[in-house]
Order: structure tokens, then sequence, then C-alpha cells
């Protein structure tokens, strides 16, 4: 591979919103960008004149080999049904691999290859997995003793008038699959799998409601990387009250679970999309230090803004910032040069300090420091 202080070739595949948004951040940061897409349309909408449009179908895996070679690096940001496709190209090719899926056997399928590519490979780097998880694990370093890690994720519409209290941010194959597929956690000290849309909660953030619940992917390999040294471990969604019960109602009293296509035509064409939009994150640890229970907790509220006159929303700059930080911090040497490479291996102080860190902050111009806190009894406060 190219020394890591010199590789600045890069090929985003997918030219959607998410991978229009990674390019205009490659590219302001000076990186040389391909975005491939085998829609022509798409790709001349694209934002930005400094990227090169190519179009491609991935399906014909000639032209995806030609494609990546001469690149350094490939972003994947097509739907999580092509990641095992285009993570095994990026192996034959020698290039650095990586993407934004929250699918778990796309995942597994990938770190199976990795053993003996040359180059990194290096999936679920979004905001969830992927922002979330380096949040977490910063968070369990700081305990000698490890109790409780809960994570809260929400990609929320700031102005929803419909009865899901939602309007479309991101790819709706991954939200469905999120709403669908089991979900990975660890409940006193045992990894377990639970049913998605359970584990139903509540709480207030800032004087808003919110629910949370049981959604599938989040925590990426978290609880392969946590198993023994935590007790509770878990990942939800957050969404406005009233919008869990009437999912459950389209995928199990409408049986719809059975039948995603229709699931997502319906979504598509009933839901509206938006660029205005919020992204909570909300991790809290809790555990002993120096014989004393704490708590520490990282809250931000980010929310979309314009890059080079274009508006973008929360979701696209953060999962882009996610994947944008962890391929910088590749080509500077700070993360592993090959093999796969898990968001766990990432400290958050050199994400934070990473030409997308601003993306991560709070709409209202500074992310809420950590704070810690000696609880009278244990559990999760919020």
């Amino acid at each position: 591979m190219t020394n890591p202080s010199q590789f600045s070739r890069v090929l985003i595949l997918g030219a959607g919103r998410i991978g229009e948004s990674i390019a205009i951040m490659l590219g302001g940061a000076g990186y040389r960008v391909t975005v491939a897409d085998r829609d022509p349309e798409r790709l001349g909408k694209l934002a930005g004149t400094q990227v090169t449009r190519h179009q491609l179908d991935i399906g014909n895996r000639s032209a995806l080999l030609a494609a990546m070679r001469g690149h350094d690096a490939v972003l994947n940001a097509l739907p999580f049904s092509a990641a095992e496709q285009v993570a095994g190209a990026a192996v034959e090719c020698g290039v650095h691999y990586f993407d934004l899926t929250e699918d778990v056997a796309a995942t597994k399928a990938i770190r199976a290859i990795a053993g003996s590519a040359r180059s990194v490979l290096m999936p679920q780097c979004g905001l969830a997995p992927g922002f979330v998880g380096i949040v977490a694990h910063d968070l369990a370093r700081r305990f000698e003793r490890l109790g409780d890690l809960r994570m809260r994720v929400g990609a929320l519409p700031r102005y929803s008038r419909n009865a899901l209290k939602y309007n479309l941010t991101w790819s709706t194959e991954g939200l469905i699959n999120e709403y669908c597929n089991p979900c990975e956690t660890i409940v006193d000290g045992e990894r377990i799998s639970v049913p998605a849309l359970e584990g139903y909660e509540t709480f207030v953030l800032d004087g808003v409601a919110y629910e949370a619940f049981n959604t599938s992917g989040g925590l990426g390999t978290l609880c392969e990387t946590l198993a023994g040294k935590v007790k509770h471990l878990d990942y939800k969604s957050i969404r406005y009250p009233g919008h869990r019960d009437i999912v459950k109602l389209l995928l199990d009293d409408l049986r719809l679970r059975d039948r995603r296509d229709l699931l997502k035509e319906i979504f598509e064409t009933a839901i509206p999309t938006t660029q205005q939009d919020a992204v909570i994150v909300f991790v809290t640890a809790a555990g002993y230090r120096r014989g004393h229970f704490v708590q520490e907790s990282f809250l931000t509220e980010v929310h979309g803004r314009p890059i080079k006159g274009v508006e973008y929303s929360a979701i696209q700059l953060t999962t882009a910032a996610g994947i944008c930080a962890v391929f910088e911090l590749v080509r500077t040497g700070k993360l592993p040069q090959s093999g796969f490479v898990r968001q766990e291996d990432v400290r958050l102080e050199d994400l934070m300090a990473s030409h997308f860190r601003s993306y991560f902050e709070s709409g209202a111009g500074e992310r809420e420091s950590a704070k810690e806190v000696q609880l009278v009894e244990s559990g999760l406060v919020v």
C-alpha cells in the first residue's frame, strides 16, 4: 500500500445523500475524489465541481475491480446488501475499505475475509454503529470496574406532523433492517439476543419527551469487545413517543415484517424526507473508580447546516463525518494499516482532533462535556 501520509485518491460508491456528503467533505479536505453510481442522473446532481463522476454497475465485477484500481481507498455508501461484495473486491485490489453498514451478518462476513487482507477492512463507520461506539468505548475505558453502558441514538425530524412523528432521513433499507433483525446485548454479564422494538423506555432531555427501544446493529462489535467486562450493555434508537407502537402494528399485526419490499414502498411513498432533522447521541456509563460508584455521560445534539452553499441534514453530516474521520486516521497512521479494524480501536481524542470533528458538535455550538456524578444507588439515571 501507499505510505499512509501520502495516499489521497478515494473512490466513493453511491451518489445518494450520504455519498454526496462524504464527497464534499473529503473534496474540501483536499482529497482527490471519484464518485461512482449506476444512475447517471444521480451523478449529474452531485454537488461540487471537484468530484470526478463515474457510471458503474457494481454487479459487473470486472468493472468494479477496474474502478477500484488506481485508488487508495474505497468508501462504500451503498445499501448494506452490497457490503460483502464490495469488501471482497477491495481485498482483491489491495485497497482500504470502509463502509456504513449496520448489518451484523455483513460485518461478520467482512471480518471473515480480513485475515489475509493487505489493506484495512473497516465496516460500521457511520453514526450508529460508528461514532456512538467510539464514544461508548472511551467512557468504558475510564472505569476500573464497569457496570452499565447505555447507548441511545436518534435521527429525528425537527418538525414532523404525521402519526409516526418521523421523516425519512437516511436509508429506508437500513431503517427496516434495524426494526426487524435481532439485537445483540449483554444482560447480567451474559451476551444474549433480544427482539427489535422491545426494551421500551421513556425519558426527557431538555424538556422534550422521547421514547427508546431496541434496534439492531447499533452496538457494532462492542458486545464482543466488552464481554466479561460489563454487566449491562445495550443500544436503543430514540424516537418521539408513539412511533414504536405504530411500527409494531405495521410489522406484526399487518405482517409486513415478512414483506419488506412492500414496507419499503409504503415508507417511501407515505413518509416524506426532510433536511430539517436533529441527531441525538446520548451515552451513559456507570461503574466503580477509586472505590466510588460514579456515572459519566456524553450528550450531543447535532443540527443540519450548509457546506459550500448546499444544505445538509444532521444525519448526512454525522454519518459522513464518521467514515471520513476514521479514513483520515488510517491515512495518518493512527490506526492499523491492514486487517479488520473495529470502531473501538479508534480513540475519541484522535477522532475529535480530525478535520471532521466539528460535524459532531451540538447545534447549540458546543458539545456538552462529560459529567461525573456520584450515585447513591445503582441503575441508569436519565
